[in-house]
């Protein structure tokens, strides 16, 4: 009982920094989320409302990575396992602190992304960028990797650029 009020508390205080940090211009920032152990950076302007986890109705035929609808707040979203859209899912079961993380209205794309967890909200002073490999195209929705003060690795995902991908909106749009 007192994990649920904890994780109540920090979704609390975590969606009054988003507003607060919405409301500033003050350099980049992101929320924080983890997936099967990997660290994602959402750009703060492009994160919607955070959920916990609701009823999800499947949709037959579709992607794997696509979980199906939910009603949040009276609207219906299409709900991605990010871990599963990006190829990174791991055999770890759903936990207690899974969140759906909205994309933010202006996108206009009624979507919520399935997280393991949230990890709360970065800013450009406690990130370093770091050099991007010299390997292959990535998909236009990934952005640069940071590194914190621990020493933990983030990739940062446009979410602007995922709503406009593709593969992705064929099966969400």
């Amino acid at each position: 009982m007192a994990n649920k009020e904890a994780l109540r508390e920090l979704q609390s205080r975590l969606a009054e920094r988003l507003q607060a940090a919405r409301t500033q211009d003050r350099g980049k920032s992101w929320l924080a989320v983890e997936c099967s152990s990997r660290g994602f950076l959402f750009p703060l302007k492009e994160a919607g409302e955070i959920f916990a986890l609701a009823p999800i109705v499947g949709v037959p035929h579709s992607h794997s990575w696509f979980l199906g609808v939910s009603n949040l707040r009276g609207h219906l979203h299409g709900v991605v396992d990010l871990a599963g859209f990006l190829g990174v899912k791991g055999s770890e079961p759903l936990r207690e602190q899974s969140r759906l993380v909205a994309f933010n209205s202006a996108l206009d794309i009624n979507c919520a992304l399935l997280v393991d967890r949230l990890s709360g909200l970065r800013s450009e002073q406690q990130l370093t960028a770091l050099a991007e490999p010299a390997s292959g195209p990535r998909p236009p929705f990934v952005g640069a990797r940071y590194k914190d003060e621990t020493g933990r690795t983030w990739q940062e995902l446009n979410l602007a650029a995922l709503a406009a991908d593709e593969a992705f909106l064929r099966i969400v749009g």
